[in-house]
């Protein structure tokens, strides 16, 4: 059974008879979701996303994803901003169930605007905190992680357009004093486009290099 954002909104706000719709409240200029009985207005804003270029001896880490959107598609460690975190800890944490590698970051490397689905993109360079073992293992949301070279990175199967513009940025400036944050390309500043062949509606979020498999 689906239920509707409405009805989701109602249940959470402890008033499951409460009438929702989208309407302009007095003095705002945009529709918002708004209770009819109460008045109420639930703000819908963007989304944070934190993750990390992870890189050792010139190779940059990579899970293959095991969910959707985009399952078996390559992506960096990365994911939804939790309540209470900052985004250096969302950005360490996510790396860790995504990849089961510990990091330090180095600092942010670029910010994104992704408009068409309300997201913004924090991602952060970084490093194993132990080079001498850099461990990583696949989690339960990763098919199957690894370190790869540059020539070796799997570019025909990167799951966002955003993972090929972070990788981008690192390359240039390698491990070197970071600059100011970059973010989106000159043509596509508000993030409205995807990768070649890859329709909107799926991006909704023998190369030399090392991995790690999750179980099966």
């Amino acid at each position: 059974m689906q239920i509707s954002v409405e009805s989701r909104i109602a249940v959470q706000h402890g008033a499951s008879m409460s009438r929702f719709a989208r309407i302009q409240p007095e003095g705002d200029e945009r529709e918002r979701l708004s209770c009819l009985d109460c008045g109420h207005v639930v703000y819908e804003n963007p989304k944070i996303i934190v993750g990390a270029v992870v890189a050792h001896e010139g190779r940059v880490l990579l899970c293959r994803r095991a969910i959707e959107p985009r399952q078996g598609f390559w992506t960096l460690p990365a994911g939804y901003l939790e309540l209470g975190e900052t985004s250096a800890e969302g950005a360490i944490r996510e790396t860790f169930e995504e990849a089961g590698a510990r990091i330090t970051l180095d600092g942010i490397l670029a910010i994104y605007d992704i408009s068409r689905i309300g997201q913004v993109q924090i991602i952060y360079r970084a490093r194993f905190t132990d080079p001498e073992n850099p461990v990583a293992t696949a989690g339960t949301e990763s098919l199957e992680v690894g370190l790869f070279n540059w020539a070796g990175i799997p570019w025909g199967d990167l799951a966002f357009p955003t993972v090929r513009w972070a990788l981008d940025a690192w390359s240039r400036v390698g491990q070197g004093p970071l600059p100011p944050p970059f973010g989106n390309p000159a043509d596509d500043p508000r993030g409205e486009g995807t990768l070649p062949g890859v329709p909107h509606s799926s991006l909704d979020p023998h190369p030399t290099h090392v991995t790690s498999r999750r179980p099966a």
